[in-house]
């Protein structure tokens, strides 16, 4: 077992050398640590203790099918062999929703396009790197499925942090070296990565290149469930979260829909505004778009729909977050770094409507809370969520309509 509980921020210090993808790069130092009955806003709870993967079980099926005792999900019951997901809130069968899922990094510039699998992911985490595009992490718990996802990229020590946050198993192809080899290398994150310089306990069964003509290599490495199941194996991962484990979200139970009817409408969202900027979504012009038929987010981004080359599909969300951070460029090669813990601004998006409030984050060994205003904690529907990680400098871009 590799997962140790912090009580502080981890700190990293500089090396001299970095890598990403498959040649070596130079990294600077890192600057900082780490990286039925619709739900109104004053019904907001805190969260409670209860909700951790070790709930009590109750094989009685309660009316209607589900456990909707209360407007959110307070504790997980298993009916009929499944639970509520902590990713997501949606019934799945037990083994998946217990199960840590894996957090894959993946390229977002339009020359790796499009990703495969990428629907299938309970979260979606977004975020700049260098030269000012964005790069994604994407939380997999139901992969059984899947042959195989991709293309995998290079690891940001403030992913890295992130996927902590979810007890997640870290999945990348690359490192930047001062600021995520020792990281990787510790006993603080279990990971999957491919064998590269500066990785010291590497999976190379977990991967293999995929003929792509027209893409440059650095974009046909692919990570296949097969082999990333024997790697967790050979590496004696734990397999299940840890036991507390609290899930990502505060999310809305069944029958009670987080509706938020008193919030101002957002049915188009934009991270990056409408313009270009240097802020990492200027380039790329993401946009979602709500759909009140279903409920869902629709992503475009390049002035297209994003499209998963698996099912050809839309990738659609059911909640959308922009995590405001403080974070800086740590050189002239532009390598960016984001605070990841702390507090700071956070806008919400669900139900077709904005929520403003705050997140929050202590220790890297625990997710993000997000609160309203008044200090409540946000309700999310159920389904998926994209956060999109804004840089404070680049914060009065961000619009929606």
């Amino acid at each position: 077992m590799k997962k140790i509980k912090l009580l502080t921020a981890v700190l990293l210090t500089a090396c001299v050398l970095a890598g990403c993808g498959d040649e070596p790069t130079q990294e600077p130092a890192n600057g900082d640590a780490l990286g039925g009955k619709p739900i109104s806003t004053e019904e907001s709870s805190q969260p409670q203790e209860s909700q951790t993967p070790d709930s009590t079980e109750d094989s009685q099926q309660p009316e209607g099918g589900n456990v909707a005792a209360t407007a959110t999900i307070e504790t997980r019951s298993v009916v009929d062999g499944k639970m509520q997901s902590y990713l997501t809130g949606e019934w799945k069968d037990e083994s998946v929703v217990r199960r840590r899922s894996m957090a894959v990094m993946m390229p977002n510039d339009k020359k790796a396009l499009p990703q495969y699998g990428i629907s299938q992911a309970s979260i979606i985490y977004e975020a700049p790197v260098e030269g000012r595009i964005t790069r994604i992490m994407a939380f997999f718990e139901d992969y059984d499925n899947l042959d195989h996802l991709g293309p995998i990229r290079s690891s940001r020590d403030y992913y890295v942090y992130e996927a902590m946050g979810l007890d997640a198993i870290y999945c990348n192809w690359g490192l930047a070296i001062p600021y995520v080899e020792e990281l990787l290398k510790s006993d603080l994150v279990d990971n999957v990565s491919q064998a590269l310089a500066g990785i010291h306990n590497p999976s190379s069964e977990a991967f293999d290149r995929v003929e792509r003509p027209g893409y440059s290599k650095e974009y046909t490495g692919y990570m296949f469930i097969d082999g990333y199941n024997k790697a967790v194996e050979r590496h004696g991962y734990d397999k299940t979260y840890d036991s507390g484990f609290r899930g990502a979200f505060l999310f809305a139970n069944d029958g009670h829909p987080a509706e938020y009817a008193d919030k101002p409408d957002a049915v188009k969202v934009y991270p990056g505004g409408n313009s270009s900027n240097r802020g990492g979504y200027g380039s790329s012009r993401p946009m979602f778009e709500y759909n009140a038929d279903d409920g869902l987010y629709y992503r475009y981004q390049y002035d297209a729909k994003q499209i998963d080359e698996m099912n050809n599909e839309q990738i659609a969300v059911s909640n959308v977050v922009f995590k405001i951070c403080e974070g800086q460029v740590r050189d002239n090669n532009d390598y960016m770094f984001f605070k990841t813990y702390g507090t700071n601004e956070a806008y919400i998006f669900t139900a077709g409507k904005v929520i403003k409030g705050t997140w929050s984050r202590e220790n890297v060994d625990e997710p993000t809370r997000y609160f309203d205003e008044s200090g409540n904690e946000i309700v999310f529907n159920q389904g998926k969520t994209w956060v999109c990680n804004i840089w404070s400098d680049y914060k009065e871009f961000i619009s929606w309509e």
